[in-house]
């Protein structure tokens, strides 16, 4: 039985929406991935449920006492984001099937180390991702929308080709992208129950 998958995609894509609805639907046999990250929490947000929140100095104490495995800086956003190993070691040894939203670091890194399937979700096109970008972050400014917008497009362009699927998230058809991983997933030899 395989026991990790990576769910990846540019930022308002919906790989963590995905990936949560998978963990709802399958929750005796599927866990997400806690990643660690700098960046300050959205409304909501808690820590060791959504991210596990360092400040940079936090984070770099543990990529220096190897609690964190590997690790991406986002120069843009002045962010990083790792894993963290005692979340990744407890849904290990849970048994179940983990799903991961890394970035192409971190899906390169559970490819060759895990041979996790790997899985890149992309909007139906840049303006919808734009419009997801701006729904969930109302006070972002225009130069950051042209930075993701920018971003995700180079993730597309350079990235696509190393994941194992790729899978369209339109918008309004959520489910119809869920069932789609899923069937991967199945496929691929994840035990989903």
């Amino acid at each position: 039985m395989k026991q990790i998958a990576v769910i990846a995609g540019p930022t308002g894509s919906g790989e963590s929406t995905i990936t949560n609805e998978i963990a709802r639907r399958f929750p005796d046999h599927v866990v997400r991935l806690v990643t660690a990250t700098t960046r300050t929490p959205r409304d909501n947000e808690i820590s060791g449920v959504d991210y596990y929140f360092f400040t940079k100095d936090e984070f770099a104490a543990h990529v220096k006492d190897g609690s964190i495995l590997e690790s991406t800086y986002i120069a843009n956003r002045d962010v990083y984001y790792g894993t963290y190993i005692p979340d990744l070691q407890k849904k290990i040894d849970s048994g179940k099937a983990i799903i991961i939203n890394p970035d192409i670091v971190g899906a390169r890194y559970y490819k060759e180390h895990y041979g996790a399937t790997t899985i890149f979700i992309v909007p139906t096109n840049i303006d919808e991702l734009e419009h997801r970008i701006r729904s969930r972050s109302p006070g972002v400014s225009e130069a950051e929308i042209a930075k993701r917008r920018d971003n995700a497009a180079k993730e597309i362009r350079e990235e696509q080709s190393f994941y194992d699927f790729t899978v369209v998230n339109a918008d309004g058809k959520l489910q119809e992208a869920v069932g789609e991983v899923v069937e991967i997933l199945k496929k691929e030899g994840y035990e989903l129950g």
